[in-house]
């Protein structure tokens, strides 16, 4: 079994990200373009936030109602991204191990964090789904 493995041999590189100033259709566009259900948020270089899928339909009802466009859109406008998403993210140091990350999974709500390099620029995002093939392809 593969021991102390760094977190970078299995997190998304190329990662998409928002600016805390962007509007909340944009994330939503994000996620729907691109099948992702996490996203950093920046301000500046600085990962200030976490905003997922899951935070959108807590806003919204077209998945639950027939005739809810409406009012998702006007939710949508109303709130901003720095109300919905999730401050001060817990973040991963991309010199950190699979093992780490699996272990702040299991012990906190997490589904997904952000990796920074030393200085504590964005290099990646892991998700369970990330530690979750690492383990497939274990077997």
């Amino acid at each position: 079994m593969k021991r102390r493995e760094p977190i970078t041999h299995i997190m998304t590189e190329n990662v998409l990200a928002v600016n805390l100033a962007d509007d909340l259709h944009e994330v939503v566009d994000l996620f729907n373009k691109h099948k992702i259900r996490h996203v950093p948020v920046l301000n500046g270089q600085e990962v200030v936030g976490m905003i997922s899928r899951t935070d959108i339909n807590r806003l919204t009802f077209s998945a639950l109602f027939d005739n809810q466009a409406g009012v998702d859109e006007a939710v949508l406008t109303m709130l901003t991204l720095e109300q919905v998403m999730t401050h001060k993210p817990r973040l991963i140091r991309a010199d950190q191990t699979i093992r780490d990350v699996a272990e702040i999974f299991t012990q906190e709500e997490f589904h997904a964090l952000p990796v920074t390099d030393e200085k504590g620029t964005l290099v990646g995002i892991v998700t369970t789904t990330d530690v979750m093939r690492y383990l497939l392809d274990l077997y």
